[in-house]
């Protein structure tokens, strides 16, 4: 019978012994993660975030006229202008806008929206809108398989679910990581029968498994990376980004952080529980940007959070929003340009009761691709896509 920590010292050895090593001094790569050391963090909003009360145009009459139960009185919202502003459980996102390290990208979408979560999320994660030219392979996974191969994995997802679309590709190494006991548990290895046999598997463990478990004896042992730079606040984005946070400073040499979200397929009794997701988010990035600030590393990251749709405009009967079409997308770092890019959408302009998308999410990717992380756009997404201004010189 295998335990759950004899399971981890094996299994999960297995799955992190391609990555892990970096940790052990002489084994990281000159070179840096990429661009510069560049890293990219994204963060996927699960459910369809209703974007019209995450970026409010209070000023508009029409705001009020649609969200009789779920609008937010102007006198709340947290003012970015003297027309739009922030859900008021924003409060940190808000300070990261004042201070210059939050963008707000308007209108985000592509053309005619699919309303099914599991078709837009797909369409996001493989940067593909015809069903006959995607495959397995995401925007991420294709993006790393165009750069050199490295010691470290090529993107890291930190959650309990199966690694995401967008980070697949036919020859990445893509990993998941739920929780900094998991690491714990690989710190020494089992001194009892072995759970494994003398085959291939047996022998490949035996080869990585010196390394490895020397490499997280030193990640657990790491105290003085323990995220103490700053209060994270008990939230469970909020842990998964402490755990990034530690792998940046201990190293780890990845370039691609992913995490997620959920709980905003708000269809009914949404006014509550959307702030305290947007609270959650926002205290969670604020933290996270705060502890790589005080360990100097706050220009080297950019954090990146999407959702695969936006609400409806109009408020259903359930005193919720059904699914919607075009939608905010955020980044935060300390070398985005900050402020608000394109026009927030018109709600006296409606396509079929959605708001008109103005901004592609492949001019988005684009921009990432090759203004931050120094890779050619065009072959990942297949095609060419205007660029944005997003981020400092």
């Amino acid at each position: 019978m295998i335990d759950r920590r004899q399971f981890l010292q094996t299994s999960g050895l297995i799955s992190l012994a391609p990555w892990i090593p970096a940790f052990l001094p002489g084994t990281v790569r000159a070179e840096a993660a990429g661009k510069d050391g560049r890293i990219l963090v994204v963060i996927q909003l699960d459910g369809g975030n209703d974007g019209l009360n995450t970026v409010i145009p209070f000023a508009d009459e029409n705001y009020a006229k649609y969200r009789k139960e779920l609008m937010i009185k102007p006198k709340n919202v947290l003012k970015l202008n003297d027309s739009i502003g922030l859900h008021p459980g924003m409060t940190e996102a808000a300070k990261l806008f004042e201070d210059g390290q939050f963008t707000i990208v308007q209108g985000v979408g592509y053309p005619n929206p699919n309303r099914s979560h599991f078709e837009s999320m797909g369409i996001w994660h493989r940067a593909r809108l015809d069903s006959r030219q995607r495959d397995d392979n995401g925007w991420l996974g294709r993006a790393v398989e165009s750069v050199a191969r490295r010691d470290s994995a090529d993107s890291v997802y930190i959650g309990d679910e199966a690694i995401p679309t967008a980070l697949k590709g036919r020859r990445t190494n893509a990993i998941s990581l739920e929780r900094e006991a998991d690491m714990a548990l690989l710190t020494s290895p089992t001194t009892s029968k072995s759970p494994l046999r003398n085959d291939d598997l047996t022998r490949f463990v035996t080869r990585t498994q010196a390394q490895s478990f020397a490499a997280a004896r030193q990640f657990d042992e790491s105290h003085q990376y323990d995220g103490s730079a700053a209060t994270y606040p008990t939230t469970n984005l909020a842990r998964h980004l402490r755990l990034v946070s530690r792998l940046i400073k201990l190293g780890a040499g990845t370039r691609i952080y992913y995490a997620s979200q959920g709980g905003y397929d708000t269809h009914s009794g949404q006014f509550y529980p959307h702030r305290e997701l947007l609270s959650e988010f926002s205290g969670a990035v604020g933290a996270f940007l705060g502890d790589l600030k005080a360990a100097q590393l706050a220009d080297s990251v950019v954090v990146l959070a999407f959702s695969e749709f936006g609400r409806r405009v109009q408020e259903n009967g359930s005193a919720g929003t059904d699914h919607g079409a075009a939608g905010p997308v955020f980044l935060a770092g300390g070398k985005v340009r900050g402020g608000l890019v394109g026009e927030h959408p018109s709600l006296s302009d409606l396509d079929q009761g959605d708001l008109r998308m103005s901004i592609d999410f492949r001019s988005v990717y684009a921009t990432i691709l090759t203004d931050w992380l120094g890779i050619e756009a065009a072959p990942v997404l297949g095609g060419s896509y205007a660029t944005l201004e997003l981020f400092k010189t």
